[in-house]
């Protein structure tokens, strides 16, 4: 008798990627966020891809080629001769999310860039790390005589002041002015792996909330209540989501969980109706 073998859902694959911090790979997990819009993508080929990429820029390097030599260079390859650049004429299209994409068209948004230049620096030794900055993610390399932070899009090295700059439209919007300041460091915190992934899929949120796409939205926020089992506004969210795409007995097991465990949020009364009001005379 043959045995039949169930391949695992692009859900289950991810879940699988993402469930240990102490082993979360980055590239891959970020990848496979293109799974539901691609649902035959080679995840080895992809792979691949970056291994020979890496390798052709190591057969560049002396071996004993110093940290900041290699980032030089890792800029001039990827930048320069690989010509990858931010997706300025599209850039809420959601294929710059998707690493087959960017591979694909050399095009993207800070985020995505990042991941894939972050790959290529840590194979060449670099104590590279993404940083979560406000509204354009950065990555940053420790270098024998301090810490560079750079551009994604770029390759662009920012200093101390177009950082500052780049931060005071976001403190004025928080409330955070003059003596109120939180110092620049505390925004340049190197970014785990489970922070990168949570944020692309929250750049891919709010694409799909954008253009009304319930089903892509719902894809995606099934990936975020997997990543972050506890950020329970991800469950309300997907139960908004069903609501709209008329899942209703979906959209009320996920507002029923979101008041279970957020029952002082500020929006519980208005979830609760909304709640009500789907169960209908069963309520």
């Amino acid at each position: 008798m043959s045995l039949r073998y169930r391949l695992p859902t692009s859900l289950e694959y991810f879940a699988s990627l993402v469930q240990s911090d102490a082993h979360f790979p980055l590239l891959e997990a970020a990848a496979s966020l293109a799974q539901d819009e691609y649902p035959e993508l080679d995840m080895q080929q992809l792979l691949s891809e970056m291994d020979q990429l890496l390798a052709r820029i190591q057969r560049r390097l002396p071996t004993d080629a110093p940290a900041l030599q290699r980032l030089h260079m890792l800029n001039q390859f990827f930048f320069g001769d690989l010509g990858f650049a931010g997706n300025i004429n599209n850039y809420y299209d959601p294929e710059n999310s998707y690493l087959n994409a960017v591979l694909r068209t050399r095009r993207g948004i800070p985020i995505s860039l990042a991941v894939l230049w972050l790959e290529l620096a840590q194979g060449l030794d670099l104590q590279a790390r993404g940083v979560a900055f406000p509204g354009h993610f950065m990555v940053k390399v420790r270098l024998p005589k301090g810490q560079v932070v750079l551009d994604p899009i770029s390759g662009q090295s920012l200093s101390r002041e177009a950082l500052t700059e780049r931060l005071e439209p976001y403190q004025r919007r928080i409330g955070l002015v003059d003596d109120y300041d939180m110092p620049l460091g505390l925004y340049l915190q190197a970014a785990s792996p489970r922070e990168i992934i949570a944020r692309m899929l929250r750049n891919l949120k709010e694409v799909h909330r954008m253009q009304r796409d319930w089903q892509g939205l719902i894809a995606v926020l099934d990936r975020l209540v997997v990543l972050l089992p506890d950020a329970w506004e991800e469950r309300r969210d997907r139960g908004l989501a069903h609501a709209e795409r008329g899942n209703r007995a979906q959209a009320v097991a996920d507002l029923q969980t979101y008041l279970a465990h957020a029952e002082d949020g500020p929006d519980a009364a208005l979830m609760a109706d909304r709640l009500h009001a789907l169960r209908g005379d069963n309520g």
